[in-house]
């Protein structure tokens, strides 16, 4: 997450001034967006020392296959409270993006104690799940 950090610390203006996260507008999912790279490392810092499990949704506002799965991700989150589940727009924050190497959408980054454990790239719903049930516990 260096760059990210070097980003943060180097003053940069845009997203990380400005954003703020909030969760998903009024589902009641458990799936909390960010639209600022400062309040993600946040998110990031505070959970990469627990052994929660964090999904990492990479997405798109344009990328059809992001909006198909959008359903399923935030029933995921509704079914497996004990995983934190957090979506990135990769047109609003490239450097996480670029941190993480993500190439396509949707790309699902599986972190615990701050190291990628797994990946899920494209609309891969069984894999998704299969994927989090799997390391929510290990």
């Amino acid at each position: 997450m260096g760059s990210v950090l070097s980003y943060m610390l180097g003053g940069g203006e845009g997203a990380a001034a400005t954003g703020e996260d909030d969760s998903s507008s009024g589902d009641h999912s458990g799936v909390t967006k960010f639209h600022s790279a400062a309040r993600w490392q946040l998110h990031f810092n505070s959970i990469k020392d627990s052994n929660q499990l964090l999904v990492i949704d990479f997405a798109a506002s344009w990328c059809g296959p992001c909006r198909f799965i959008e359903p399923a991700v935030n029933a995921m989150s509704a079914k497996f409270t004990d995983v934190s589940f957090a979506k990135i727009d990769v047109d609003e924050l490239p450097e996480v993006s670029q941190e993480f190497g993500v190439q396509a959408m949707p790309t699902f980054v599986l972190v615990k104690r701050g190291k990628e454990v797994d990946r899920v790239v494209g609309a891969k719903q069984d894999e998704l799940e299969k994927k989090v049930s799997k390391y929510r516990s290990a």
